[in-house]
């Protein structure tokens, strides 16, 4: 299995999150994804730089004026009277409001749904990097690779078409999902994506939960508890022409490898049935136990054995780097999780 990552991620560096009131350190930091890459590149797999697909791709996904606030806003943001440093939305539309504002502040806002995605100078150039990465991996996977994986960050998987939220920006699977979808190389181009991160792929679900073409499957912790709160729940099955190729499977918190894994299950029934020609993984790998912002309990091992379970498909996949966040056993984490993938049967 061959790795594509860009050290683009470098430029996005947020110090600060507000976090249940209080002011603290972004968990989101330049450091995971160097653990990350330090454990692949010491296990031995080929790193590959992502090639450049422009803006395509992206724009088949999210609309241009919330890509023109990415790019652009922080330089209207500046304008105001002593601005801070990172552009973060300190008012967000409530469910009775309905108006579109010209105020950056405003704006900010309407395309952000949390504190938690600060936008700073190395912002965009990360974020578009992140989608050039899984594009990449992408291209490796519609040419026969038989897997790929996608190093990604900023992740992706709470970016909805037009709004930015948990520390994402770019929908980098959707992106990824979008492309394999429409690529000529794809042999009837239906494809399942399968989020595993702790939180609910909230972005990803709005972005493809009216379409019967890409069916979307989530184990996660329980939303009524945890975030991203308002998503995730298991009567959220689709809208229109995509009922029913939505499939939720929350876990209760402290849920261990074992409950974990026969949920898998049922989610792995749901992905034969629908016969993707592609498979793409959202891996967080904030489900162990240990990890800071998870509620979940599964061990390094857990990982492998998901690993396995999900390889046992025998599908050409993609997986595209989520959430997974600073403990010690990060880098084990994902090594257990490829070498899992790779030596299923």
């Amino acid at each position: 299995m061959k790795v594509v990552h860009s050290p683009a991620h470098i430029g996005h560096d947020p110090e600060n999150f507000i976090s249940t009131g209080r002011l603290a350190p972004s968990p989101e930091c330049p450091e995971r994804a160097h653990r990350l890459l330090a454990a692949v590149t010491d296990a031995g797999y080929e790193i590959l730089p992502p090639r450049e697909h422009g803006m395509e791709a992206i724009r088949a996904v999210h609309p241009d004026g919330y890509l023109d606030f990415l790019q652009n806003g922080l330089t209207e943001w500046r304008k105001l009277p002593n601005p801070g440093p990172a552009m973060m939305a300190n008012v967000h539309p409530g469910r009775h409001m309905q108006g579109r504002p010209e105020a950056i502040v405003g704006k900010a806002g309407y395309y952000m749904a949390d504190t938690a995605c600060p936008i700073l100078p190395g912002t965009w150039a990360a974020a578009e990097a992140a989608a050039q990465v899984a594009l990449t991996a992408a291209d490796l996977v519609l040419a026969g690779a038989g897997a790929a994986y996608a190093l990604c960050r900023p992740p992706g998987h709470h970016a909805y078409g037009d709004q930015a939220g948990g520390f994402c920006f770019l929908n980098n699977v959707a992106i990824a999902a979008q492309y394999m979808r429409q690529d000529s190389r794809a042999r009837a181009g239906r494809v399942a994506i399968l989020d595993v991160d702790v939180h609910h792929g909230n972005g990803t679900q709005g972005i493809f939960q009216d379409r019967a073409d890409v069916l979307f499957c989530s184990l996660h912790g329980d939303p009524s508890v945890f975030y991203p709160y308002y998503a995730g729940y298991g009567n959220e099955r689709g809208t229109g022409a995509g009922e029913g190729y939505t499939l939720n499977l929350p876990q209760a918190p402290g849920t261990g490898d074992d409950a974990y894994l026969a949920s898998l299950a049922t989610a792995l029934s749901a992905i034969k049935n629908f016969a993707p020609d592609y498979l793409l993984v959202s891996l967080g790998l904030d489900a162990q136990e240990n990890d800071p912002l998870g509620i979940l309990a599964i061990t390094t091992s857990g990982f492998e054995r998901m690993a396995a379970a999900i390889g046992a498909l025998g599908l050409p996949s993609l997986i595209v780097q989520e959430g997974g966040y600073l403990c010690d056993e990060l880098g084990d984490n994902l090594l257990a999780f490829l070498g899992g993938f790779e030596a299923a049967p």
